[in-house]
This record gives structure tokens, sequence and C-alpha cells, in this order.
């Protein structure tokens, strides 16, 4: 996640507050400082840490604070609360009109920021919901752009509406929006082209758009990586188009991610959603509570539930937890639990949205693709009476196994190894979970964790 930098730093501060029994105003100030510094590390607009500073000191120096009986507990929460205000307090839909009208969506961004890539992904989402929506190519002066948002289009089964590159912007989005007319389309998102850098060309060329069609909404796209110039790509764009919600991606980067903190602080304009890779799942509605208790180490159980109920197959998981309760689930079990796994993202994403867990398993602890690979080919190498029956794999089976798999016999026996004390674990986890959590949700517990705790095979 790109703010696991700020969120390990945050946590040290606050950890060194919840220890003191009493708070002074020098030792708030001592620790807003290292809250200062952490925020200006990950990219945040130093205006904004500056205002944010000022109003998290002015209420957590207040009597009411320092004569708690919780201190410490008492200025995170205000942190938090803070943190929330700056990303725009409340959850922002893109607005759309009635479904027996036509919402016109133009998005606008840099070249390089994902545009095209999160139109189809947006198309996707209102499709699901049962819009019918349509995508315009009106990038015509980048090489292939129409046809990137063509595969794109065909990638989630929505239409796109073309004219070549020989007409101007204008006049094909005039006639996309004719075309959804007569058609029955009532959403048209417009894919327009982006440059390099901000020129007055490309802010004419959306203006007159804007000029020709009835836009109800305009979207900007831009890169988390870019940092600070991110935020004064939007603040420009704002000035000089306006814009009515912003797109942050590639915000699963190596970024510090501080542009997602500071756009709606500078620009006055909502976050609606945030890309978190490639994937069409991956581009996820932004939630300033939700984002504010993941950088303070809180965890976000709502995302994470909401992901296992778009990704978790329900009779999967209830047939897995029936197995779970037996401790008798198989190697093909354990081949259904990665693709489920899969579907969710991110081992290291998923674990940041556990309470208590962000910052404790590092990313170099987590498996990658390539050692799932080789847990896999290990597995495809027994025969399906040896991955229904895992008791009967023997010396010489594992021996056969691993010159089928490529790899040594000590990854199979240490494979094997795992496996059984995940049967234990899991069996273990299985009876929480049927107490505390969910019914129908089989768990993960086994194939990832700390030494000794049935944690992943290896690295």
């Amino acid at each position: 996640m790109a703010f696991e930098s700020l969120s390990e730093k945050l946590q040290n501060v606050f950890r060194n507050l919840r220890g003191k029994g009493r708070l002074t105003e020098a030792d708030v100030k001592a620790a807003l400082k290292e809250v200062k510094m952490a925020l200006l590390e990950a990219d945040v607009n130093y205006k904004v840490v500056k205002q944010f500073t000022r109003n998290v000191e002015e209420r957590a120096v207040g009597q009411d604070v320092m004569n708690s009986l919780t201190p410490g507990q008492t200025v995170i929460k205000i942190v938090n609360e803070e943190l929330v205000k700056m990303m725009g307090s409340e959850t922002t839909e893109l607005k759309l009109l009635p479904q027996n009208e036509i919402t016109v969506i133009m998005m606008a961004g840099l070249q390089g920021a994902g545009k095209t890539t999160t139109a189809a992904k947006i198309a996707a989402k209102l499709k699901a919901k049962g819009r019918k929506p349509l995508l315009v190519a009106c990038d015509v002066y980048r090489p292939a752009a129409i046809r990137q948002l063509q595969v794109n289009g065909e990638k989630v089964g929505v239409p796109v509406f073309s004219m070549g590159d020989q007409n101007s912007p204008v006049n094909i989005a005039k006639a996309a929006v004719e075309h959804a007319q007569k058609n029955a389309q009532n959403v048209v998102i417009i894919d327009t082209a982006g440059r390099l850098h901000i020129d007055e060309n490309m802010m004419q060329e959306l203006a007159d758009i804007k000029a020709s069609v009835d836009v109800a909404q305009t979207i900007l796209v831009v890169d988390a990586m870019t940092g600070q110039d991110a935020v004064n790509v939007a603040k420009t764009f704002n000035e000089k188009v306006g814009i009515d919600g912003i797109i942050v991606t590639k915000l699963d980067g190596d970024t510090r991610g501080g542009a997602a903190l500071s756009i709606r602080a500078v620009t006055g304009k909502p976050i609606l959603f945030v890309g978190m890779g490639e994937k069409l799942e991956d581009l996820q509605q932004f939630y300033p509570d939700r984002m504010a208790s993941r950088i303070l180490g809180m965890g976000d159980v709502l995302s994470l539930i909401e992901k296992a109920q778009n990704n978790i197959d329900e009779d999967k998981a209830r047939e897995m937890e029936k197995k779970l309760r037996k401790a008798d689930f198989d190697f093909n079990d354990f081949l259904d639990q990665f693709a489920q796994l899969r579907k969710m993202g991110s081992l290291s994403d998923i674990m940041g949205m556990i309470p208590g867990m962000s910052g404790k398993i590092k990313d170099e602890d987590m498996p990658d693709d390539k050692s799932i690979r080789r847990v896999e080919s290990i597995i495809y190498s027994m025969t399906a009476q040896e991955r229904s029956h895992p008791d009967i794999i023997n010396m010489s089976r594992k021996q056969r196994i691993a010159r089928g798999a490529g790899v040594d016999i000590a990854e199979v026996n240490r494979l094997m190894k795992q496996f059984d004390q995940s049967r234990k674990l899991m069996k273990q986890m299985s009876g929480m979970m049927g107490r505390k959590g969910r019914r129908g949700r089989g768990g993960f517990g086994g194939l990832f964790g700390g030494k000794g705790s049935g944690g992943f095979p290896f690295r």
C-alpha cells in the first residue's frame, strides 16, 4: 500500500503517546512535530500539513484531553478525525442522471495517468449497476489510443464509439451522444486526449467538448506516482476547465501517496475512486474514514468484508468451512484457497485491512507470484489420489513429486510439514470464526503468517 511508510511512522509516534500515563503540552507538540515530518516525507502538500497540525494541536492541548484517563488515545482519535476531514469527510458517489436521461462523463488527465483504462473500469462498474454505458474514443492524437479503448471495451463488454483519428474530438463527442440516444444507452463516457504536460490546446479542447455536449461530470485522472505534481495538475485543471471529481491511480505502487491526502484540501474537489491495481475490481470507491483508519493502523474491516463478498464463491466457502471444522481438507482445497486469495488482491493489502496487523508482516515476508507458482507446481506434480489423500505421500512419492516440479525434495518436505501445521491451525481458526465471524466464509488461515503458525511454505 502507498501509505505503508507513513503508517509505520505514525504508529511509532502513537505507540509512544499510549505509553505515557499523562500528557503535557510539550508531549503533544513533540509528537505533532514527528507527525508533521512523516506527512511531509509522504509528499503531502506543506500548506495542508501546516493546517492539519494546527487543527490537531488546537484540539489536543485542551484540558479535556490532558486530564482524560487515556490522553494518548484521545489524541489519536483527534488525528484520525482530522485526517478524515482533510480527505473529504464524506464518501462522494459518481453523480448520474435518471435512467431515462443520458449522463455524459468526460474523462480528463495527462498522458500516462491511466485515463483510458480507468474509463473502461468505470463503464464496467456502471454496467454492473444496470446502466447502459457507451465508451467514446476522442483521443485522436496518441498512436493506438483508439484501439486501446476498443480492447478495454471488449474486455468489460461495453461498446466503443469511434470515428477514427481524422475527425475532431468535438464532432466525435456530439455524434456519440446522438448514437447513444438512438441505441438506448444512458451513460456516455468520453475518453479525451492527454498530453505529457498541461498546455493551452488540451485545455481548449476540453472546454470545446463541454460547450458542445451537456457534460454532467468532468472527472480528472491523476497518477499517485507523480506526487505533488498530481496535486498541481488537479489544481490547474480545476481552474482552467472545472472538474467535479478526481480518480487517483497507481496508489498500490511504490509511492508515498501524499497526493491522495492533499488533493481534496487543495482543490476542494472530492476523490471518487482510487486505483489499487490493474484488475477491474482494483478501482475502488474512496472512503476517507476507511483510508484514515488504515493509515493509522486501525485496519479496514468493512472493505475486507466487501472484498470477500465480491470475490469469494459462497458455495465453495461453505464447503470449505465444513472441511475446516473437520480438518479434512486436502491439496485440492489448498489450490482453491490460492485462487480465492488471488481474486482478493495482494496479501499485504489484505493484512493492512485487519486491525492491528498493519506493518506486522512486511512485504518481503509475503509470498510473491513466483513462490506461489512453485507451491502450485509441487501440488500439480502430485497424482489426483495424492492431492485428495495427502497422508499416502511417502518418501518415494515425494522424490517423484520433486522431480516433476523441478524443485529440491527439501521444498516438498517443507510444504508437507507446513500443510500439516495448516490443517491443525485451520481447525482452531474455524472454531474462532464460528464464534465470532460471518457464516459461510472459509478462512485463509495457514496460507500465510509467522513461523510456527502454519505460515506460507517458503519464499
